[in-house]
C-alpha cells in the first residue's frame, strides 16, 4: 500500500512539474526576442488585419503597411477596405482619414506604454516586466505565446503572439476588456532595410480639417491601430 501510495505521489508530482513547466515562459523566448529586437533598427512589413467584434459577431478585415525606425518611429498605412494613415514621431501622433477628409494630431504618450498594441507588435514591449507570460508551444512553424498584462488597460487584457525561429514577432492577436480581437499577421516582412526619416512626416492636405488633440489628457476618437 504504502509503495503504491508513493508511486502515486510521483505522479501527481510529475503532473504539477510538466504543467508548471508547460505554463511557464521558457526563458529562451523572452531573451531570445529582447536580444533579436535589441539589433533591429527598423523593419517593413506588409500586414493583415482581422477585427472581430464579440457583442455583435461583426468581423472586419483590412490589408496595409508598416514602417518602423527605432526609437518608436512608426507609419501604419491602411490600404483597404477604407484608407487611413497612423504616423508616429516623438512629437505627436497623425491619424489622417482622407474619405473623411480629417486629421487628428493627438499627443505621443498614447503609444508610449509598454503594453500598448504597437509597442507589442513591434517588439518594443518589456515582457518580462509589464505581462506574465505563458508559453503554449509551436502552432505550426510558430512558437505561440499568451501575454497577460500585470496592470490591465481596457485596450488590452490579454495578449496572444506568434514568434518564428529567428525571434521575430510574426502575428499579434489583442484581446481588449470587451473581449474584442484584433489580429494582426505579418505578410512580408523585411528587417534593417533602411527606412528614410522622412518616412515618419506627415503634412495634412490642403482643404483637410484638422482636429488638433494634442493638449494632455486628449482622448482619441477610435482606438490607434484598431
Amino acid at each position: 500500500m504504502r509503495k503504491r501510495s508513493f508511486t502515486l505521489g510521483a505522479m501527481l508530482l510529475a503532473l504539477v512539474i510538466a504543467a508548471t513547466a508547460q505554463a511557464a515562459p521558457s526563458a529562451d523566448i523572452v531573451s531570445g526576442i529582447r536580444t533579436r529586437y535589441d539589433k533591429l533598427q527598423n523593419f517593413t512589413a506588409t500586414f493583415e488585419q482581422t477585427l472581430t467584434h464579440k457583442e455583435s459577431g461583426n468581423v472586419e478585415k483590412r490589408t496595409g503597411s508598416l514602417r518602423f525606425k527605432k526609437p518608436l518611429l512608426i507609419r501604419w498605412e491602411t490600404e483597404a477596405p477604407s484608407p487611413e494613415l497612423l504616423v508616429v514621431t516623438e512629437k505627436e501622433i497623425w491619424d489622417y482619414l482622407p474619405d473623411e477628409e480629417v486629421a487628428y494630431r493627438y499627443p505621443p504618450d498614447l503609444v508610449q506604454d509598454s503594453r500598448s498594441i504597437i509597442q507589442v507588435l513591434t517588439g518594443q514591449s518589456a515582457l518580462d516586466r509589464d505581462f506574465d507570460l505563458k508559453d503554449e508551444g509551436k502552432d505550426g512553424n510558430l512558437r505561440k505565446v499568451r501575454l497577460y498584462p500585470k496592470e490591465p488597460t481596457s485596450q488590452m487584457v490579454e495578449a496572444v503572439i506568434w514568434v518564428e525561429n529567428d525571434y521575430l514577432i510574426r502575428r499579434a492577436d489583442i484581446i481588449d476588456f470587451y473581449g474584442n480581437h484584433n489580429d494582426v499577421r505579418f505578410v512580408d516582412f523585411k528587417s534593417n532595410s533602411g527606412v528614410p526619416a522622412s518616412t515618419f512626416s506627415f503634412t495634412p492636405p490642403k482643404g483637410v480639417d484638422v482636429e488638433d488633440r494634442v493638449e494632455k489628457g486628449a482622448v482619441p476618437e477610435r482606438n490607434l491601430f484598431n
